[in-house]
């Protein structure tokens, strides 16, 4: 008679996946586990934006420095990078933040993967070709354009829907959020209504609208809530802190900027009321590029440092602080000795400093705790974090006044490259996790 064969245990004592169980587990890469939960196909299609936007930029940079490829572009390709930049990969990443810790602020129930497949597919396909339009056809920017605005008015609608269920008593961050990606939405709107009427100096005031008004809004109120949870949870010695005074202030800063940019748009800067709009302007800058540094040591920026991931964390948002530094002294600058440049840098240092980092930081984070893998900046994450921060110097050394014009013409390329090879390889890494089962076997 044979004896039967033992079965192998699925789970431990303790409710965890058996050893047994994890080695038998399907390892590759699937579509359909992309689809398991909302951060994966979010972050996933995030990555590939990002990643081509970044390959695609460096290309312009090389060709604008070596005229090897011989690129010609039928929609500006400042202007095609900055919406990218601003609109393309960021509010994906949103989207698998939103709708997996969203819920749980609101106290709702989740939306099934299926639900926001559609509009996140929208936007991933229309930045791919808006980049491939921006140096073929400007009809299929536009097209692409169109299609992303559609996308990220559904992804909006979603949210506000999950925002009106809710009955929670604390909603003030989910609705500052909500309202963000509504005017992303209109700004959106703007670049491509004003791309088609040909008027190209108001579709860069509406990229910066959605920069400020939208992008920044919703990492400062994200930032608020959650850095100063994270930090003290790593380490009970800080306590949390976070007043809502410090949102307002962060709220108000943002949206001093898109008053800026209407107002250049306007004219004011070339009135009789230019110098002294300006003035004010980079004192206010500044003052509030100095609070935000005392805060970011007030959050914890020291002792973050003996923790790596809480570390990125905090000196992405001690980029902030120093992006209104920079755009303080840009404006003094620009007064006192006729120098102008700098303002360039500091849209790079809140760019690629500060949102760069701290997206770098909290979607590492976030995949980590979600793949099932410890909370930790690997080697590799830590790598390539301070790569981003060389990246950054390099670009805002590029606008530095009295740089040689032989020098920023090859550091500009440099900085492209080095961006693309750092976002290639974290997004590669981190798109295979989101292909694939959890490590710990469990759901998710």
């Amino acid at each position: 008679m044979t004896q039967a064969r033992p079965s192998i245990p699925i789970r431990t004592a303790s409710g965890k996946p058996s050893a047994q169980a994890l080695a038998q587990m399907d390892k590759r890469w699937r579509w359909r586990y992309v689809m398991l939960a909302p951060h994966r196909l979010g972050f996933l299609l995030a990555m590939v934006v990002l990643v081509a936007s970044g390959v695609w930029w460096a290309l312009v940079q090389l060709d604008r420095s070596t005229a090897w490829l011989g690129m010609s572009a039928a929609v500006s390709s400042t202007l095609a990078h900055s919406a990218v930049m601003a609109f393309g990969f960021i509010p994906l990443f949103f989207s698998g933040f939103l709708f997996t810790a969203g819920p749980k602020w609101l106290g709702v129930e989740p939306l099934p993967v299926q639900t926001l497949q559609y509009p996140l597919l929208a936007q991933a396909l229309g930045w791919l070709l808006w980049l491939a339009g921006a140096y073929l056809q400007a009809w299929v920017a536009y097209g692409g354009l169109a299609l992303a605005c559609a996308g990220l008015l559904w992804m909006s609608a979603l949210f506000w829907g999950l925002v009106r269920l809710s009955r929670a008593q604390d909603q003030l961050h989910a609705r500052v959020i909500a309202c963000a990606c509504a005017l992303g939405s209109v700004s959106l709107a703007g670049l491509w209504l004003s791309l088609v009427g040909g008027q190209g100096a108001l579709a860069r005031v509406w990229v910066f609208t959605g920069l400020w008004g939208f992008v920044v809004v919703v990492y400062v109120t994200v930032a608020h809530r959650m850095i100063p949870f994270f930090t003290s949870s790593a380490m009970p010695m800080v306590q949390s802190w976070r007043p809502f005074w410090v949102l307002w202030l962060m709220l108000a800063a943002a949206l001093m900027q898109v008053l800026a940019a209407w107002l250049e748009w306007a004219g004011v800067s070339a009135s009789r009321a230019g110098p002294v709009w300006g003035l004010l302007h980079g004192t206010l800058q500044l003052a509030v590029g100095g609070i935000l540094i005392w805060l970011a040591v007030v959050w914890g920026l020291v002792q973050s440092l003996k923790n790596k991931l809480l570390a990125m964390l905090h000196i992405g948002f001690l980029w902030l602080g120093l992006a209104f530094l920079l755009g303080g002294a840009a404006q003094w600058l620009a007064w006192g000795l006729g120098l102008g440049g700098l303002a360039l840098g500091a849209l790079h240092a809140l760019t690629m400093g500060c949102l760069a980092s701290l997206m770098l930081a909290m979607v590492t984070r976030v995949s980590c705790g979600h793949s099932g893998r410890a909370l930790v900046a690997d080697r590799i994450a830590w790598s390539l974090f301070w790569l981003l921060q060389v990246c950054t110097v390099l670009r805002i050394a590029a606008t530095v006044p009295g740089v040689p014009g032989a020098v920023t013409l090859w550091l500009l390329p440099l900085a492209a490259v080095l961006w693309a090879g750092t976002m290639g390889v974290w997004g590669t890494r981190l798109g295979r996790w989101y292909g694939c089962l959890r490590a710990d076997g469990r759901p998710g």
